[in-house]
């Protein structure tokens, strides 16, 4: 029989109504897994989320004496659970739109060694229960975490993930919104191996608690995704920045050199002249603030590492 221990954590605001659904329908005999708990995070809701988690079943409940966010609430489950010596850990929502009964199909590809994270692709485009703004908004930032993250993902905005162990140790979810970009643009920096399987992802009864708005979610989501480009590839993109307004510069300056030298204006069009050193100044400085940039980050990576070292002595002598 397996040794290896499965915890379902599951993030949780106000949902008193479906979290008895999702724990209840979550498998608790799996193929290749010894033991199936559930770990329920209850994000300070101001409803009856933990009686009903606990009535329900839930092995854990740990409970924010404030809401505190999604990304904060995520992070608190991932080490809780690397804490009760989770081999693998599946994030789900509790709001009963993903199929809790795919958890074996979802964790199967890290069993297999095939991946360190499983992503849940919800074929967004194929959703008609999903608005337009919020899918196309999934899709255009799904090709920018692509871009980020450097390798293949359709669907960067999915909650029903699985982790292993290793890469549970290795994500730091700075974002105070959302962890589900973050966590795909760490991935790809960190050399996990992510791969997606299709899942269901059912209507939802009732209004989101995490997006309040739309539009405000689209704007949270983006600022992540660019503040976490900007973490992990500053060099690059100020970089090429630099490159850009230095080329730009140098275009009105060969006019103004153009012009006073070889047409014979001498004195007219020095507005080219200020125009082009204020593109190629600007160039300059971005350039440099990519290096220092870049050392910075060279400095966060080892942090990093060193946390990684801590986490795993703290959480392996628990086990």
């Amino acid at each position: 029989m397996s040794s290896l221990k499965l915890i379902v954590q599951i993030p949780a605001y106000n949902e008193e109504k479906s979290i008895k659904e999702v724990i209840r329908e979550i498998p608790r005999k799996i193929r290749g897994i010894g033991k199936v708990e559930v770990l329920v995070i209850d994000d300070g809701s101001k409803d009856n989320t933990s009686q009903a988690a606990k009535a329900a079943g839930a092995d854990y409940v740990l409970r924010n004496p404030k809401n505190q966010g999604l990304a904060y609430t995520f992070q608190k489950g991932l080490n809780e659970a690397l804490k009760l010596g989770a081999d693998i850990i599946v994030t789900t929502d509790a709001d009963f739109q993903y199929d809790q009964k795919e958890i074996p199909y979802l964790i199967q590809p890290i069993l297999e060694g095939k991946a360190d994270i499983v992503s849940g692709n919800r074929k967004v485009e194929t959703l008609a229960h999903m608005i337009g703004a919020k899918k196309y908004g999934n899709i255009i930032g799904s090709k920018v975490v692509k871009i980020s993250a450097g390798y293949d993902i359709i669907d960067a905005s999915s909650g029903f993930r699985a982790y292993s162990r290793e890469a549970a140790m290795k994500l730091f979810v700075l974002s105070k919104h959302t962890y589900t970009h973050e966590t795909l643009i760490q991935a790809g920096h960190k050399n996990l191996k992510v791969v997606e399987v299709p899942v269901t992802f059912r209507k939802r009864e009732g209004h989101s608690k995490l997006i309040k708005s739309v539009s405000s979610h689209i704007k949270k989501s983006l600022s992540t995704i660019v503040r976490n480009i900007l973490m992990y590839n500053s060099l690059k993109f100020f970089s090429y920045l630099g490159m850009i307004l230095l080329v730009l510069g140098l275009i009105p300056m060969v006019r103004w050199f153009y012009l006073s030298y070889i047409a014979y204006q001498p004195g007219a069009h020095i507005q080219s002249l200020l125009i082009g050193i204020v593109l190629m100044v600007f160039g300059g400085l971005s350039i440099l603030i990519g290096l220092i940039a870049d050392l910075l980050a060279i400095n966060r990576r080892h942090l990093e590492e060193i946390l990684y070292h801590v986490k795993k002595l703290d959480f392996d002598k628990e086990r």
